[in-house]
């Protein structure tokens, strides 16, 4: 399984291992049919309590995403990516896009002006690992801060340590 991000504190990890699944199976990483990794296989590689990885499953078979094939595993169901693209879509337009539209009002951006962005801008964030570096600036460091030496801080004392 491809998760390359670590897990976070904002949710449960099981309901993130899931989304995580959603996502893979939206790119079309997993595909209809396509098996999913073992509930121990999960555990081990994560180093999680594979009672965590399995109601994370669970989740996805109740949602009919996912399919248990006794002694066999867990598969990707039919029509999963279709399901779960019409869901993400309410989602996005019932949540997210109201919230994008005022903030395209608030800046002012014409119809053009979005249309107009490149097609091939990132759609996520770059990981700060993988963030461009401007060229005055070190690894690590936030554009725009000079990588050179710090400028000596102007001594206010009167000659003695204190």
């Amino acid at each position: 399984m491809n998760i390359d991000t670590p897990w976070d504190n904002s949710q449960p990890i099981y309901r993130q291992l899931r989304d995580r699944v959603v996502g893979m199976i939206l790119d079309g990483v997993l595909k209809e049919g396509d098996p999913l990794p073992s509930v121990r296989n999960v555990a081990a590689e994560f180093r999680l309590n594979p009672l965590t990885v399995l109601k994370g499953y669970q989740q996805l078979v109740d949602e009919q995403l996912v399919e248990k094939r006794r002694g066999r595993g867990m598969y990707v169901s039919a029509g999963a990516a279709a399901a779960l693209r019409i869901e993400e879509r309410r989602r996005f337009l019932d949540s997210d896009w109201p919230k994008v539209r005022a903030l395209i009002g608030r800046l002012g951006l014409s119809l053009d002006e979005l249309l107009q962005t490149p097609a091939e801008a990132p759609l996520t964030a770059p990981t700060p690992l993988t963030a461009p570096t401007a060229p005055d600036t070190a690894p690590g460091i936030a554009p725009g801060i000079a990588s050179g030496p710090m400028p000596a801080a102007k001594d206010d004392h009167d000659g003695h340590d204190d």
